[in-house]
């Protein structure tokens, strides 16, 4: 099983198919120290040979940082990636948030167990949706049923096919927004009877942070996670479209085949994705958040073990999705935790093993291609 299938069936990010998912989930991580990393080295490069344009990435075990490009970062010029890159991490988004909501939970200042209608009364309403019966916890593991924003078809269309995303690039998206379009369509499945993968789930708990905080999700997001972990390259961008140097160009195809003429998305505006995946990092830095999350350094033990209580999933028996943090065990026995994510121009995966001892991040700076699983299997399973 591939990392692009198991992307794919968790985001049903549009109802294009080979659209780039906002916020894909993807299941992959780490595992036992070595020396040799020449087999991710020649997994990156099979990447870059399957038609990735380049992988960025970084590994870091008790050995120290091991830092590794293929591929190029600018068709135009021919640049190559640099391992510093920024990038857009898609759904990793949703471990921030998830971190942040759990915080809260430990400081008293919200349960798990509220609904949603506690915080956001009436926003979750129509064609069946009833926020009075969605609790938090059920957005941040997926049970919620609640549908989908980015399997809409208009949305799909608008920002995901060439002709729309030109003209709407640099749109902003309020969240309200995104959850009106979701809430045009009935939802997946009754809440806590089923798992869909729901990008609206993390529009509403950014929200509910805000209401909670009285401050934009970012905000906190950045005074809880991202200054004490001293993350400097990891921003919340809001509404702004570029990607900060150092970074490199990004490219999709932006439309329902995998074929045909390459465009750059580098620059757009992230508020299409919002909580659920709009945040920009590198690779050193992802390794620092989720080590420290695995080692307790962002939850207290309570809060961590609720993130790892995970749903199975019986389409994939090998992963489980816990609050924002998935669980999967890889071909050579390794438990590992993390999360992945697309967004235009943009795969990433940030992995670590459950003692956070070996970790791994890194990007494709395209979205139509490549083998995810394949580096993060070459990197802790020697294949």
């Amino acid at each position: 099983m591939s990392a692009r299938t198991v992307r794919t069936a968790l985001v049903a990010a549009t109802a294009v198919a080979a659209t780039v998912a906002l916020a894909a989930p993807a299941v992959a991580a780490p595992a036992s120290v070595r020396t040799d990393h020449g087999p991710t080295r020649a997994a990156a490069a099979a990447a870059v040979k399957d038609g990735v344009v380049g992988v960025a990435l970084q590994a870091k075990d008790r050995r120290g940082v091991w830092k590794a490009t293929s591929g190029v970062g600018d068709l135009r010029t021919g640049k190559p990636r640099s391992a510093h890159d920024r990038y857009r991490v898609g759904s990793i988004t949703k471990t921030f948030v998830a971190t942040v909501l759990l915080q809260l939970e430990a400081e008293g200042r919200l349960s798990l167990d509220d609904k949603v209608d506690r915080w956001l009364p009436g926003l979750v309403r129509g064609h069946g949706h009833d926020g009075s019966k969605v609790t938090l916890r059920q957005l941040l593991n997926h049970t919620s049923g609640i549908f989908n924003v980015t399997a809409d078809e208009e949305f799909g269309r608008t920002y995901f096919l060439k002709d729309g995303f030109f003209k709407h690039r640099y749109d902003t998206m309020p969240p309200e927004q995104l959850v009106a379009i979701a809430m045009r369509h009935k939802p997946d499945f009754a809440p806590g009877t089923d798992w869909n993968y729901s990008n609206t789930n993390y529009v509403l708990a950014g929200m509910v942070i805000e209401k909670v905080t009285g401050n934009p999700y970012g905000d906190e997001v950045r005074a809880r996670v991202i200054e004490p972990l001293g993350l400097r390259s990891t921003l919340v961008p809001g509404t702004y479209p570029k990607v900060p140097k150092p970074s490199s160009r990004a490219y999709g195809k932006l439309a329902e085949t995998t074929t045909g003429p390459t465009y750059d998305v580098t620059e757009l505006n992230p508020s299409l994705a919002y909580a659920a995946g709009e945040m920009i990092s590198d690779s050193g830095d992802l390794n620092r958040f989720y080590t420290a999350l695995l080692k307790g350094r962002l939850l207290p033990p309570k809060q961590l073990a609720e993130m790892k209580t995970t749903i199975k999933i019986d389409e994939f028996p090998d992963a489980g999705y816990g609050l924002g943090l998935i669980e999967r065990k890889l071909s050579c026995g390794v438990t590992v935790w993390g999360h992945g994510g697309g967004i235009h121009g943009s795969i990433s995966e940030a992995v670590t093993t459950t003692d956070g001892s070996h970790s791994l991040a890194f990007n494709f700076n395209s979205d139509w291609t490549g083998d995810s699983e394949a580096i993060v299997e070459a990197e802790f399973c020697e294949k």
